[in-house]
């Protein structure tokens, strides 16, 4: 079993945190923005804490999350024209007439386009973690609203960095989750659309995907054998 230093802080500041920071509430579908930060194709070589085609999946399932949610979804890049790169194509297809920021909380019109959602949770992502994620989620905190920073979506130089960063937010009532963990409060009871929360897994997570192929193959075996 692996253990380390960081991860026993990690522990004892999620303990602290259940003491000076609000009770967790769950997502609510009717109450929540997803807010994507710096994810360009430059920016992206930064990501050190995950493998690059295991980030871009984890940031994909989550923007598509969104998307089946019918979820507004709010774009911050920065410098876009120089060698921090546009915003991943992957995504401005996904939402093509999303908004897109520069500079995060520090740009009225960026605020404005949050305020303006009528939204008090935001789901948050981005790179680098301990930058712009960070930074706006315990913004966002101090401005009255609920923040939920997504760990596996979010990518920074290291892990020592990255685990600094999530012990920062923690302490400052920041909810760390996954992207899976976010389409699960979201969709909390999927006997609503199991088909559909079905797709959205299998599309990102290839061992839910046997799961399914494997539960697929068994239905019509059953079937066959009547």
């Amino acid at each position: 079993m692996r253990f380390s230093f960081a991860t026993a802080l990690i522990g004892v500041a999620a303990l602290i945190s259940t003491v000076s920071a609000d009770f967790y509430n769950r997502l609510n579908v009717n109450d929540t923005v997803f807010v994507l930060i710096d994810h360009q194709t430059g920016l992206l070589n930064l990501v050190g804490d995950y493998q690059p085609d295991a980030f871009l999946n984890n940031v994909m399932g989550l923007a598509e999350t969104a998307k089946y949610f019918n979820i507004p979804m709010i774009f911050a890049t920065v410098l876009d024209k120089d060698p921090n790169g546009a915003l991943l194509p992957s995504l401005k297809k996904l939402f093509p007439d999303a908004f897109s920021y520069q500079s995060p909380w520090d740009v009225p019109e960026f605020v404005k386009a949050i305020k303006d959602t009528g939204k008090k949770q935001l789901v948050i992502a981005g790179v680098v973690t301990d930058v712009c994620v960070a930074f706006t989620s315990l913004f966002a905190k101090e401005a009255g609203y609920e923040a939920f920073a997504v760990i596996d979506s979010s990518g920074t130089f290291n892990e020592a960095v990255r685990d600094d960063s999530w012990l920062r937010m923690q302490a400052g009532g920041v909810q760390l989750m996954n992207w899976f963990s976010v389409a699960c409060k979201l969709g909390r009871d999927r006997r609503h659309d199991i088909t559909g929360m079905a797709v959205l897994f299998a599309n990102r997570l290839p061992s839910y995907s046997h799961f399914m192929d494997s539960f697929n193959a068994a239905q019509a075996a059953l079937e066959g054998a009547k």
